[in-house]
Protein backbone atom coordinates (compact mmCIF):
# COMPACT_ATOMS: atom_id res chain seq x y z
CA UNK A 1 0.00 0.00 0.00
CA UNK A 2 1.48 3.83 -0.67
CA UNK A 3 0.15 6.75 0.65
CA UNK A 4 0.67 10.18 -0.19
CA UNK A 5 0.75 12.82 2.48
CA UNK A 6 -1.67 13.10 5.35
CA UNK A 7 -4.54 10.70 4.82
CA UNK A 8 -7.78 12.65 5.82
CA UNK A 9 -11.29 10.27 6.45
CA UNK A 10 -14.43 10.79 7.50
CA UNK A 11 -15.11 9.03 11.42
CA UNK A 12 -17.27 6.34 10.51
CA UNK A 13 -14.38 4.92 8.13
CA UNK A 14 -12.50 4.37 10.97
CA UNK A 15 -12.18 0.51 10.61
CA UNK A 16 -11.97 0.80 6.90
CA UNK A 17 -9.61 0.23 4.20
CA UNK A 18 -8.33 3.32 2.80
CA UNK A 19 -7.36 3.50 -0.65
CA UNK A 20 -6.53 6.84 -2.57
CA UNK A 21 -7.65 7.18 -6.12
CA UNK A 22 -7.17 10.71 -6.14
CA UNK A 23 -4.32 13.29 -4.07
CA UNK A 24 -5.69 16.26 -2.32
CA UNK A 25 -8.89 18.35 -3.05
CA UNK A 26 -10.19 19.46 -6.18
CA UNK A 27 -11.36 22.45 -4.74
CA UNK A 28 -9.19 23.53 -2.18
CA UNK A 29 -9.76 26.62 -2.51
CA UNK A 30 -12.29 27.00 0.97
CA UNK A 31 -10.37 29.55 2.71
CA UNK A 32 -11.23 27.74 6.34
CA UNK A 33 -10.00 24.44 5.30
CA UNK A 34 -6.41 23.33 5.89
CA UNK A 35 -7.19 19.73 4.43
CA UNK A 36 -5.47 18.55 1.48
CA UNK A 37 -3.36 21.82 1.30
CA UNK A 38 0.15 20.47 1.24
CA UNK A 39 -0.70 18.28 -2.18
CA UNK A 40 -1.17 19.74 -5.65
CA UNK A 41 -4.29 17.83 -6.63
CA UNK A 42 -4.36 15.16 -9.52
CA UNK A 43 -5.70 11.97 -9.97
CA UNK A 44 -3.93 8.72 -9.57
CA UNK A 45 -3.34 6.36 -12.74
CA UNK A 46 -5.71 3.34 -12.44
CA UNK A 47 -3.35 0.88 -12.38
CA UNK A 48 -1.30 2.28 -9.63
CA UNK A 49 -5.17 1.96 -7.50
CA UNK A 50 -5.38 -1.88 -8.54
CA UNK A 51 -1.89 -2.54 -7.60
CA UNK A 52 -2.58 -1.00 -3.93
CA UNK A 53 -5.88 -2.70 -3.88
CA UNK A 54 -3.95 -6.00 -4.82
CA UNK A 55 -1.47 -5.36 -2.21
CA UNK A 56 -4.52 -5.22 0.60
CA UNK A 57 -5.43 -7.96 -0.65
CA UNK A 58 -2.26 -9.83 -0.17
CA UNK A 59 -2.25 -8.59 3.38
CA UNK A 60 -5.77 -8.61 5.04
CA UNK A 61 -7.76 -11.71 5.03
CA UNK A 62 -11.01 -9.99 5.66
CA UNK A 63 -12.11 -6.08 4.59
CA UNK A 64 -15.60 -5.44 5.26
CA UNK A 65 -15.38 -1.55 4.36
CA UNK A 66 -13.29 0.10 1.92
CA UNK A 67 -12.92 4.25 1.83
CA UNK A 68 -12.26 6.01 -1.70
CA UNK A 69 -9.59 8.45 -0.39
CA UNK A 70 -8.13 11.71 -0.87
CA UNK A 71 -10.79 14.18 -1.50
CA UNK A 72 -13.67 14.45 -4.40
CA UNK A 73 -12.50 10.71 -5.60
CA UNK A 74 -15.92 11.16 -7.13
CA UNK A 75 -14.22 13.11 -9.94
CA UNK A 76 -12.53 10.14 -11.76
CA UNK A 77 -13.60 9.15 -14.94
CA UNK A 78 -16.79 6.36 -14.74
CA UNK A 79 -13.70 4.14 -16.65
CA UNK A 80 -11.08 4.66 -14.08
CA UNK A 81 -14.10 4.23 -11.34
CA UNK A 82 -15.74 1.19 -13.49
CA UNK A 83 -12.34 -0.84 -13.41
CA UNK A 84 -11.77 0.50 -10.04
CA UNK A 85 -15.11 -0.91 -8.16
CA UNK A 86 -15.46 -4.29 -10.60
CA UNK A 87 -11.60 -5.12 -9.28
CA UNK A 88 -13.21 -4.62 -6.00
CA UNK A 89 -16.28 -6.78 -6.49
CA UNK A 90 -13.71 -9.45 -7.82
CA UNK A 91 -11.04 -9.48 -5.32
CA UNK A 92 -12.91 -8.54 -1.84
CA UNK A 93 -16.19 -10.51 -2.27
CA UNK A 94 -17.25 -9.81 1.44
CA UNK A 95 -16.80 -5.95 1.20
CA UNK A 96 -20.18 -4.90 2.25
CA UNK A 97 -19.32 -0.68 1.69
CA UNK A 98 -17.56 1.27 -0.71
CA UNK A 99 -17.67 5.18 -0.01
CA UNK A 100 -16.17 8.06 -1.13
CA UNK A 101 -16.21 11.87 -1.16
CA UNK A 102 -17.85 14.07 -3.19
CA UNK A 103 -18.03 17.48 -4.21
CA UNK A 104 -21.17 19.14 -5.44
CA UNK A 105 -19.16 20.25 -8.45
CA UNK A 106 -18.21 16.10 -8.96
CA UNK A 107 -21.90 15.26 -8.39
CA UNK A 108 -23.42 17.48 -10.90
CA UNK A 109 -20.63 16.50 -13.46
CA UNK A 110 -22.01 13.09 -13.54
CA UNK A 111 -25.21 12.15 -15.66
CA UNK A 112 -27.44 10.41 -13.20
CA UNK A 113 -27.37 7.09 -15.24
CA UNK A 114 -23.70 7.48 -14.31
CA UNK A 115 -24.57 7.73 -10.42
CA UNK A 116 -27.10 4.77 -10.80
CA UNK A 117 -24.28 2.30 -12.32
CA UNK A 118 -21.78 3.27 -9.40
CA UNK A 119 -24.53 2.38 -7.11
CA UNK A 120 -24.91 -0.65 -9.19
CA UNK A 121 -20.81 -1.46 -9.16
CA UNK A 122 -21.39 -1.23 -4.90
CA UNK A 123 -20.64 2.40 -4.22
CA UNK A 124 -22.94 2.69 -0.53
CA UNK A 125 -22.91 6.25 0.17
CA UNK A 126 -21.14 9.25 -0.59
CA UNK A 127 -19.80 11.92 1.75
CA UNK A 128 -20.63 15.83 0.79
CA UNK A 129 -19.67 18.79 2.43
CA UNK A 130 -22.27 21.38 2.86
CA UNK A 131 -20.56 23.79 4.98
CA UNK A 132 -23.33 25.94 4.58
CA UNK A 133 -26.68 26.61 3.33
CA UNK A 134 -26.13 30.47 2.81
CA UNK A 135 -24.99 31.84 -0.38
CA UNK A 136 -23.00 34.83 1.08
CA UNK A 137 -20.95 32.70 3.22
CA UNK A 138 -20.79 29.89 0.67
CA UNK A 139 -18.89 33.13 -1.32
CA UNK A 140 -16.99 34.15 1.75
CA UNK A 141 -15.55 31.42 2.37
CA UNK A 142 -15.16 30.13 -1.48
CA UNK A 143 -16.63 27.08 -1.54
CA UNK A 144 -17.15 27.17 -4.97
CA UNK A 145 -20.80 26.22 -5.40
CA UNK A 146 -24.44 27.69 -4.57
CA UNK A 147 -26.93 26.45 -2.69
CA UNK A 148 -28.86 25.73 -5.09
CA UNK A 149 -26.70 23.53 -6.84
CA UNK A 150 -25.78 21.43 -3.21
CA UNK A 151 -29.61 21.07 -3.34
CA UNK A 152 -29.67 19.44 -6.81
CA UNK A 153 -26.75 17.21 -6.17
CA UNK A 154 -28.25 15.65 -3.24
CA UNK A 155 -31.05 15.46 -5.00
CA UNK A 156 -29.15 13.24 -7.56
CA UNK A 157 -27.14 10.94 -5.09
CA UNK A 158 -30.91 10.22 -3.73
CA UNK A 159 -32.42 9.40 -6.73
CA UNK A 160 -29.33 7.17 -7.50
CA UNK A 161 -30.66 4.79 -4.25
CA UNK A 162 -27.19 5.90 -2.98
CA UNK A 163 -26.85 6.97 0.76
CA UNK A 164 -26.21 10.38 1.17
CA UNK A 165 -23.86 12.25 4.46
CA UNK A 166 -23.51 15.86 4.68
CA UNK A 167 -21.94 18.13 6.65
CA UNK A 168 -22.16 21.75 7.95
CA UNK A 169 -19.99 23.64 10.25
CA UNK A 170 -21.61 25.69 13.09
CA UNK A 171 -19.43 29.07 13.31
CA UNK A 172 -18.81 28.97 9.67
CA UNK A 173 -21.25 32.43 9.04
CA UNK A 174 -19.08 34.23 11.85
CA UNK A 175 -20.82 37.35 13.85
CA UNK A 176 -22.56 39.04 11.19
CA UNK A 177 -24.26 36.03 9.23
CA UNK A 178 -24.98 33.72 12.38
CA UNK A 179 -28.77 33.62 11.91
CA UNK A 180 -28.80 33.68 7.76
CA UNK A 181 -26.48 30.87 8.43
CA UNK A 182 -28.00 28.91 10.84
CA UNK A 183 -31.47 29.09 9.22
CA UNK A 184 -30.59 28.30 5.81
CA UNK A 185 -28.03 25.88 7.00
CA UNK A 186 -31.37 24.21 8.65
CA UNK A 187 -33.56 25.10 5.39
CA UNK A 188 -30.97 23.58 3.06
CA UNK A 189 -30.34 20.45 4.90
CA UNK A 190 -34.21 19.96 4.80
CA UNK A 191 -34.14 19.82 1.06
CA UNK A 192 -31.25 17.87 0.88
CA UNK A 193 -32.88 15.33 3.00
CA UNK A 194 -29.69 13.27 3.62
CA UNK A 195 -29.30 10.08 5.25
CA UNK A 196 -26.43 11.34 7.77
CA UNK A 197 -26.01 15.03 9.40
CA UNK A 198 -22.75 15.86 10.42
CA UNK A 199 -22.53 19.01 12.06
CA UNK A 200 -18.95 20.45 12.95
CA UNK A 201 -17.62 23.38 14.36
CA UNK A 202 -15.26 25.62 13.04
CA UNK A 203 -11.84 25.74 13.96
CA UNK A 204 -8.82 27.63 12.99
CA UNK A 205 -5.34 26.91 12.20
CA UNK A 206 -2.88 30.04 11.90
CA UNK A 207 -1.86 29.73 8.45
CA UNK A 208 -4.84 29.69 6.77
CA UNK A 209 -6.45 32.51 5.01
CA UNK A 210 -9.64 32.71 7.63
CA UNK A 211 -6.95 33.54 10.19
CA UNK A 212 -5.93 36.19 8.21
CA UNK A 213 -8.95 37.86 8.30
CA UNK A 214 -10.06 36.82 12.27
CA UNK A 215 -6.61 39.17 13.06
CA UNK A 216 -7.48 41.58 10.82
CA UNK A 217 -11.26 42.14 12.41
CA UNK A 218 -12.90 41.35 8.97
CA UNK A 219 -14.30 38.37 10.72
CA UNK A 220 -15.08 38.00 14.19
CA UNK A 221 -15.67 34.15 15.87
CA UNK A 222 -18.40 33.31 17.87
CA UNK A 223 -17.54 32.24 21.51
CA UNK A 224 -18.65 28.78 22.55
CA UNK A 225 -22.35 29.96 23.85
CA UNK A 226 -22.63 31.80 20.73
CA UNK A 227 -21.94 28.37 18.73
CA UNK A 228 -24.85 26.59 21.02
CA UNK A 229 -27.32 29.15 20.08
CA UNK A 230 -26.96 29.37 16.83
CA UNK A 231 -27.17 24.91 16.64
CA UNK A 232 -30.14 25.57 17.84
CA UNK A 233 -31.60 27.70 15.50
CA UNK A 234 -30.16 25.38 13.01
CA UNK A 235 -32.11 22.92 14.43
CA UNK A 236 -34.91 24.68 14.54
CA UNK A 237 -35.35 25.12 10.80
CA UNK A 238 -34.35 21.08 9.76
CA UNK A 239 -37.14 18.57 8.74
CA UNK A 240 -34.83 15.44 8.01
CA UNK A 241 -37.34 12.43 8.57
CA UNK A 242 -35.24 9.44 9.72
CA UNK A 243 -31.71 11.47 9.03
CA UNK A 244 -29.02 10.06 11.65
CA UNK A 245 -28.05 13.57 12.82
CA UNK A 246 -24.47 13.77 14.99
CA UNK A 247 -22.30 16.84 16.47
CA UNK A 248 -20.31 14.91 18.56
CA UNK A 249 -16.76 15.30 16.33
CA UNK A 250 -13.42 16.49 18.39
CA UNK A 251 -14.48 20.11 17.12
CA UNK A 252 -17.77 20.50 18.89
CA UNK A 253 -18.68 21.80 22.47
CA UNK A 254 -21.60 19.72 23.36
CA UNK A 255 -21.97 16.52 21.82
CA UNK A 256 -25.60 15.70 20.22
CA UNK A 257 -26.73 12.60 18.39
CA UNK A 258 -30.22 11.24 17.68
CA UNK A 259 -32.49 10.76 14.75
CA UNK A 260 -34.67 13.24 13.49
CA UNK A 261 -36.86 14.51 13.53
CA UNK A 262 -38.25 12.54 16.43
CA UNK A 263 -34.83 13.30 18.64
CA UNK A 264 -34.52 16.89 17.38
CA UNK A 265 -36.78 18.43 20.87
CA UNK A 266 -34.46 16.36 23.21
CA UNK A 267 -31.89 18.02 21.51
CA UNK A 268 -32.64 21.62 21.91
CA UNK A 269 -33.47 21.19 25.10
CA UNK A 270 -29.83 19.85 25.96
CA UNK A 271 -28.45 22.55 23.99
CA UNK A 272 -31.11 25.02 26.54
CA UNK A 273 -28.97 23.43 29.38
CA UNK A 274 -26.03 23.57 28.04
CA UNK A 275 -26.90 27.64 27.06
CA UNK A 276 -27.71 27.96 30.87
CA UNK A 277 -24.74 26.79 32.33
CA UNK A 278 -25.88 23.05 33.27
CA UNK A 279 -24.04 21.54 30.87
CA UNK A 280 -19.96 21.13 30.94
CA UNK A 281 -18.61 22.45 27.52
CA UNK A 282 -15.39 20.91 26.45
CA UNK A 283 -12.28 22.70 26.98
CA UNK A 284 -10.58 24.68 24.17
CA UNK A 285 -6.86 22.51 24.37
CA UNK A 286 -9.20 19.18 24.09
CA UNK A 287 -11.17 20.75 20.99
CA UNK A 288 -9.60 18.27 17.50
CA UNK A 289 -8.39 15.60 20.18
Amino acid sequence: MRYEGMIYRPPSEAYSLIVQVTIGCSQNRCIFCSMFKEKRFRIRKVEEVLEDLQDARNKYRYVEKIFLADGDALICKMTDLDAILHFIKDQFPECKQVTLYGSPRSILMKQQEDLDKLRELGISMIYMGLESGNDEVLTYMKKGVTSQEMIEAAQKVKHAKIRLSVTAISGLGGRQLWKEHAKDTGLVLSQMKPDYIGLLTLMIEEDLPLADKIRSGEFELLNPYDILIETKEMLKYMDCPDCIFRSNHASNYVNLRGTLNQDKEAMINLLDEAIKGNVHLKSEWMRGF
